[in-house]
């Protein structure tokens, strides 16, 4: 007895269709604002940090923000307090993937 058979046992009047199920993406534009992101370098209780703070538009926006960039780069990170934390000296990297997506960025500190 397979699972269709005991799914069938389960749900009798259940009738099976064969149409794959439509999914609908949405394209999502993130906003483009006219002061710089600023990208800076941090040591925190030791570790070295890249912070990018400086983001007009929505909250949301700027986490999917960070997460493109934390899966990009394959390095972890968080966002707290209308900050990116990115582990590690990744400023050069970051910046250019922002330049990419249209954002200016300025760079600080070392």
């Amino acid at each position: 007895m397979d699972l269709r058979d005991q799914l069938k046992n389960l749900f009798p009047e259940h009738e099976e269709s064969n149409e794959p199920e439509e999914v609908q993406q949405e394209n999502h534009e993130l906003f483009i604002q006219k002061e710089p992101l600023i990208c800076k370098f941090e040591k925190r209780k030791g570790k070295i940090n890249t912070v990018i703070e400086g983001y007009e538009g929505d909250a949301e926006d700027f986490k999917l923000l960070a997460k493109e960039i934390k899966t990009k780069l394959s390095v972890g990170g968080s966002f707290k307090d209308d900050s990116i934390i990115i582990q590690g000296d990744y400023r050069d990297k970051i910046m250019e993937i922002l330049k990419a997506k249209g954002f200016k960025v300025k760079r600080v500190g070392g």
